[in-house]
Parts: structure tokens; C-alpha cells; sequence
């Protein structure tokens, strides 16, 4: 289970891969994933979820608020990251993942994700279109090993603009 855990931690994470100029507001970002995975999360034991949680902080991720196989989290996207084209800091350096193949055709944004640390290993990809500036939505899907176990997680994603100022949440690194 805490493999499960990690990978849905890392996965969502790694979902708001859709940003990219010229389409995104930069504030506060309210971001929902669904995925069958996170309908096991209450059936985590306690301890497990701490020692998940303080998995995902080394790997620079706060764990969302999940509830009825939904993560519910906020971020906040800088100007600078509204601008990149393509939003390889989602991925690099933070989980052990990189982006290959990224593109943007008009407000559809698709890129491929290799990742590969001590607790997974796995190749994915995730996609999404922009409705408006304000507004996407988005799949992902990842095939790894987690502890020499294998998992494929699917997850849809969602996201709407909050607000201009991100008092409440600090910048992604």
C-alpha cells in the first residue's frame, strides 16, 4: 500500500503538466486528480501514511487533501512559469523524472515522463487542453515498478484559477 501511496503522491504531483504560455494565469491554482488508486487511501493504516508523507517531503512534495478517490491540493505558478512553453520544472530534479518529448499544439499540451529513483521506477505521460486561461483538464498515465511491484495508475485532472495572490501556498522549486 505505501507503494501505491508513494506513486499517487509523486503521479499528482506530476498532473498539472498542462501549463504552459501564453494559455496560463499566473496565481493560485486549485487542482483536483481523480484516480481508482486514491479510492484505497482510507484503508491506509496511520503510520503509513506518515511515513508517505515524509517520503514525498524529500522528494520536495507536500501530500494533497484526498478524500472520496480525489486530491485536492493548491499551487501557486509564478510568472516566470507561466511563460515556459513547456513545464518540464513540474517533473525535473524533484521526483527523480524527466520530460521527454514535450508539445503544445494550440491549448493541447502532451509530454512523456521517465522516472527512476530509489522507491520507482517507471515511464508515463501525461496530457491535457486548456478551455481557458483559467481552466484545464487533463489525463496521465504511468507504468512503473514500485519496490519490484508493478502498478499502472491512471489518473484525470482538473484545475481552475483561484486567484492573482498565493498567500496560502508557497511557489513550486
Amino acid at each position: 500500500m505505501r507503494k501505491v501511496m508513494l506513486l499517487i503522491g509523486c503521479s499528482v504531483a506530476a498532473l498539472p503538466s498542462v501549463f504552459a504560455e501564453s494559455v496560463i494565469r499566473p496565481g493560485l491554482w486549485e487542482v483536483t486528480t481523480k484516480s481508482d488508486l486514491l479510492q484505497l487511501v482510507p484503508h491506509v493504516p496511520a503510520e503509513q501514511m506518515q511515513q508517505i508523507t515524509r517520503l514525498a517531503k524529500q522528494y520536495g512534495l507536500e501530500m494533497p487533501q484526498i478524500s472520496n478517490g480525489a486530491a485536492n491540493s493548491k499551487m501557486c505558478i509564478t510568472p516566470e512559469m507561466a511563460k515556459q512553453e513547456v513545464p518540464s520544472y513540474f517533473f525535473e530534479g524533484q521526483t527523480g523524472c524527466t520530460v521527454k518529448n514535450a508539445s503544445r499544439t494550440g491549448n493541447r499540451y502532451q509530454m512523456e515522463l521517465t522516472c527512476s529513483n530509489a522507491q520507482f521506477k517507471g515511464e508515463g505521460y501525461a496530457e491535457g487542453v486548456f478551455m481557458t486561461p483559467e481552466s484545464f483538464s487533463g489525463q496521465a498515465e504511468f507504468d512503473s515498478v514500485i519496490q519490484g511491484s508493478p502498478i499502472v495508475a491512471h489518473a484525470e485532472t482538473s484545475g481552475r484559477w483561484v486567484g492573482e495572490h498565493c498567500d496560502v501556498v508557497t511557489p513550486i522549486r
